[in-house]
């Protein structure tokens, strides 16, 4: 398949992309390629299950409290 560049880039069409949800665009010094992204990858899904355990500044003092530091 051949496309053209425009100004706004090139189109792929959706038929070649069936049941990719995301791409990620690698260059290298001769060639630009598409890689789909898998949503297998476990480090995609940190985050969205997140611990409550009643401190408010988890966040910033996370070190603190990892190492035994905190006050």
């Amino acid at each position: 398949m051949i496309a053209k560049v425009t100004e706004h880039g090139i189109l792929v069409p959706r038929r070649l992309l069936k049941g990719i949800m995301q791409v990620e665009i690698r260059q290298s010094r001769k060639r630009i390629t598409l890689v789909p992204v898998s949503n297998a990858d476990p480090i995609r899904k940190l985050g969205r299950k997140p611990v409550r355990c009643g401190l408010n500044d988890g966040s910033v003092r996370h070190d603190d409290y990892l190492y035994g530091r905190a006050a």
